[in-house]
């Protein structure tokens, strides 16, 4: 996304991103993670767990940017997210 300016801090901060981790059996399958996931990573996969539910997937696990709003919204507690640990590259 092209913005029609740049932030002075832009070389300095780095995105974070977050790994999906999915309880597909206590998932309900209410969508609402899904729905209101701002960068449309998850949506609801095909197979069943074990109340008869299509939890959500990670179809695009590399966009997350470990905003937590999936986790907030869960009624279930069936979905949460980590902070990945990013590699720095040393110049010089």
């Amino acid at each position: 996304m092209q913005y029609w300016r740049k932030p002075l801090d832009a070389d300095r901060i780095q995105i974070p991103h977050g790994e999906i981790h999915i309880v597909r059996d206590r998932c309900k399958g209410c969508g609402f993670c899904v729905e209101y996931c701002p960068k449309d990573v998850l949506e609801l996969s095909s197979q069943f767990n074990i109340k008869g539910y299509h939890p959500p997937e990670a179809v695009n696990a590399d966009a997350c940017v470990h905003c937590q709003l999936c986790e907030l919204l869960c009624p279930e507690f069936a979905i949460f997210v980590t902070l990945k640990e990013e590699e720095q590259t040393v110049e010089g």
